[in-house]
């Protein structure tokens, strides 16, 4: 890198590097950390963060995310990842840039020849978390750009900070280049009770479902007006918009496999209805894993299926929603949300 271009480049250099989902050498037993206090069946533990991160963390986020030392100046965001191997919250601050209203992170990993863990990360699991300075957090679908349009994104990203021209050069992989696509996941609104809790998560999937058939009719239609033979697969558009869906419908219906249970326990007359919406949960279940197997290969996914598919899960989808919307709702609007806890 050279002299001119280091300080423009030191944010987004030296914050690519992480512990993210990495395996690591097993810790002397005195060094080992202590066990993390158990967590509840819905409760997450703290993403993790590397003690090189740490302090820049704390002082984004106890600064409206202005950081001093070599990272004064820089653009300079948080962003938490799912591991791909773990499944544990892993954080890392990175340096991005702003092109035509999209916000861009570059797998750079200073210029290793790995692609960092944290990219690995949000290929497994698109759905990822962004904290902005100002105090701006939002959830967001990870996609990596493509093709020409990475490489003309890409053009003008060295143009603005030549020091990624640099680490191109020092590698033979290609720099990744990652939009984060803000997704407002179960809605904005305040709510105070169950019923309309359910409707926010209930509307943010149904959304989903729209966002991505429209993204695979677009990407068929412009593959049948090409010239020539289309090639065969999907793009990572369709595929992360799609896992997205595919991981917040897993994780909602298998929270409600475990408080369904206890919600008949106090509402007797819910058993029935209960238990006919857990098996729902089976078969919507079985349609997701046939859809997210089709998106394990993308060069040799078939659209028209991927769209066939889509439509199956939609269906069924759709009639266990109003099904559960029908039953549960009158007894869900009397229950506070959030939960209010026992009184002393």
């Amino acid at each position: 890198m050279t002299e001119n271009t280091s300080d423009d480049m030191k944010t987004a250099a030296v914050a690519d590097h992480g512990t993210e989902d990495r395996q690591a050498a097993p810790e002397p037993p005195s060094q080992q950390p202590q066990p993390e206090p158990q967590q509840g069946p819905h409760q997450r533990p703290a993403p993790k963060v590397s003690p090189w991160n740490e302090p820049v963390v704390a002082e984004f986020r106890a600064d409206h995310g202005r950081v001093g030392g070599v990272f004064e100046g820089g653009d300079l965001l948080l962003l938490t990842t799912t591991g791909a191997r773990s499944g544990r919250e892993y954080t890392n601050p990175l340096g991005f840039l702003r092109i035509d209203g999209r916000v861009l992170v570059v797998g750079s990993a200073g210029g290793s020849p790995q692609h960092p863990a944290w990219y690995h990360n949000l290929l497994a699991h698109p759905l990822v978390s962004v904290e902005m300075p100002g105090d701006d957090s939002y959830e967001a679908v990870a996609v990596p750009l493509e093709g020409e349009e990475r490489d003309r994104v890409f053009e003008e990203i060295v143009r603005r900070e030549p020091g990624f021209g640099d680490y191109q050069d020092q590698v033979e992989r290609r720099l990744p280049v990652v939009e984060l696509q803000r997704s407002e996941t179960e809605g904005a609104e305040e709510v105070d009770n169950l019923a309309d809790k359910l409707f926010q998560i209930h509307g943010w999937l149904r959304g989903q479902l729209v966002n991505v058939r429209r993204e695979a009719e677009q990407y068929l239609a412009e593959r049948e007006s090409s010239a020539g033979t289309p090639p065969p697969g999907l793009n990572l558009q369709i595929r992360q918009h799609c896992l997205a869906f595919c991981e917040s419908l897993h994780f909602h219906h298998t929270s409600e496999d475990s408080v369904f249970p206890k919600l008949a326990e106090g509402f007797p007359h819910l058993k029935e209805p209960v238990g006919r919406l857990i098996e729902e949960h089976r078969v919507v279940d079985r349609l997701r894993g046939e859809l997210e197997s089709l998106l394990a290969d993308l060069r040799t996914a078939d659209p028209v299926r991927f769209l066939a598919d889509l439509d199956r899960l939609t269906e069924e989808l759709e009639a266990h929603l109003e099904f559960e919307e029908g039953v549960l709702i009158p007894t869900l609007s009397e229950i506070p949300f959030p939960p209010v806890g026992p009184t002393e």
